[in-house]
């Protein structure tokens, strides 16, 4: 009766152990997808706590790869120095590791092939990626914060511009082969004192972005906006006190799969404590003009 207990016994950690995968740092991850967490409803949530959030360290700019088998985030050590993670899974389990140190401003293309990082940008080679590139004109001159791109590789960015930050959200298309000079994408997009981080949806039908504005939640919200059928862009809505705070959210994103929205939430300055949270991205669409 004995060994049959002890049979039972190993049986059920066997299929526990089974269900788990582990980092490179031996830190536990469960299988399954979006780094087998439970998925969030309409409230926010810390994304991931104890593996892609930490107590000690900063964690933003979370973003999922095209497959949904990469989460790619910014870490900032005790050191302070800033480097690009990923999380994926491959041979069965999930793996961490530092793609590039010393970046921020991550965004990843709708294909999966290019991170863009501030001014400058990495592409996926047969060896993994790339060393650093520059965008070039005409943005060479251009403090860019976060660069994100259309799958028509439309170029939507911030400018970090103290000490009014008044600049815009500006977009710049690809024409033959060439990058157009930067254009305002409309005075929605430069109210307040702070505009920065856009998010926009590949088909460009939206805009995500975050902005210290009069009648906000916090020190900053995060807003969207509508592209309508003739192109033209509507008024930049507060996403609500579902999603902001009296703290102050950042880079937002959405997953691939359109499932979820990802964000940073600062809720000090002294001694930082940043972190990403997810939300159902129903969201959005409740925000959408009817």
């Amino acid at each position: 009766m004995k060994s049959v207990s002890t049979a039972i016994i190993l049986l059920l950690f066997v299929l526990v152990m089974s269900n788990i995968s582990y980092g490179q740092d031996d830190v536990p991850i469960p299988s399954g997808p979006y780094l087998g967490q439970t998925p969030p409803g309409s409230t926010p949530e810390l994304f991931a706590p104890g593996i892609v959030n930490t107590e000690e360290l900063i964690e933003i700019e979370g973003m999922f790869g095209a497959d949904m088998h990469t989460f790619y985030f910014v870490r900032r050590d005790e050191k302070e120095v800033y480097s690009l993670n990923v999380i994926e899974f491959k041979n069965n389990q999930w793996q961490k590791s530092i793609v590039k140190s010393n970046v921020g401003g991550a965004y990843i293309s709708s294909d999966g092939k290019i991170i863009y990082l501030n001014n400058s940008y990495i592409e996926r080679t047969n060896d993994g990626w790339s060393e650093l590139k520059r965008h070039g004109s005409p943005f060479e001159d251009i403090d860019i914060m976060r660069l994100s791109a259309a799958s028509n590789g439309t170029y939507y960015f911030d400018t970090f511009a103290p000490p009014k930050f008044d600049t815009p959200i500006r977009y710049s298309r690809l024409i033959n082969g060439k990058y157009e000079q930067p254009k305002s994408l409309g005075p929605q997009f430069g109210i307040g004192r702070y505009n920065a981080h856009p998010f926009i949806a590949p088909d460009e039908s939206y805009i995500i972005f975050d902005s210290i504005r009069d009648g906000g939640y916090g020190k900053s919200d995060l807003y969207i906006s509508f592209r309508g059928a003739d192109g033209s862009w509507g008024p930049a809505i507060n996403m609500g006190d579902k999603i902001n705070t009296a703290a102050s959210e950042k880079s937002p994103s959405v997953s691939p799969d359109g499932k979820f929205l990802f964000f940073d939430l600062r809720t000090k300055r002294g001694n930082e404590e940043v972190n990403i949270y997810w939300v159902d991205a129903q969201i959005i669409d409740t925000l959408r003009p009817k």
